[in-house]
């Protein structure tokens, strides 16, 4: 009995400890952030000199990428923090007081909910930009596109409502017990 109480022990030790092999892909996370960063960086540079002779539809494009890239950028903090604090290891840093209110409270349910939020969000920016440009000259969008582009951000909107109701549920099932 004692050798398989060892056993069981040290594989459970194993199971537990498997779980760093989760950090080298939070380190990738963190490469992520800093190639959308770039790109945030290179699209402002760009656009910034053609301010002066920019049509506001266009200065209106320029700012819905710059937010697509920034709301992409948040959403992978978000799993960054809450991803590693959930399945790795507790953020145990000296923040001087500039921790956000949200880091250490996200669970996987809510971190679920922020994922599927901002996946809906960055859908809806792709989808006005392409509306934006119906009608100008050379359109990229063809009608066929445009409509699975709307069917796909419906299935995102949907998916994110199924999930916010399953969560419901699940809560208001575990209060009754």
């Amino acid at each position: 009995m004692a050798d398989k109480s060892g056993l069981e022990r040290s594989f459970e030790q194993t199971l537990f400890g498997s779980r760093w092999l989760m950090a080298p892909m939070y380190l990738g996370l963190v490469v992520s952030l800093g190639m959308l960063t770039i790109v945030f960086c290179r699209e402002l540079l760009y656009y910034a000199p053609q301010v002066l002779s920019m049509t506001a539809d266009k200065a209106i494009l320029v700012v819905l990428t710059l937010i697509d890239l920034t709301l992409a950028a948040n959403l992978l903090v978000i799993v960054l923090f809450s991803g590693y604090e959930n399945f790795v290891s507790k953020l145990d840093i000296d923040d001087g007081g500039d921790r956000p209110s949200w880091m250490g409270t996200v669970d996987f349910g809510g971190l679920k909910m922020k994922l599927i939020a901002s996946i809906v969000a960055i859908s809806a920016i792709h989808l006005l930009k392409q509306f934006m440009e119906i009608g100008k000259n050379g359109s990229p969008v063809q009608e066929v596109e445009l409509k699975w582009m709307v069917v796909i951000h419906m299935v995102f909107v949907a998916s994110g409502v199924l999930m916010a109701a399953m969560d419901w549920m699940t809560a208001r099932s575990a209060k009754k017990y």
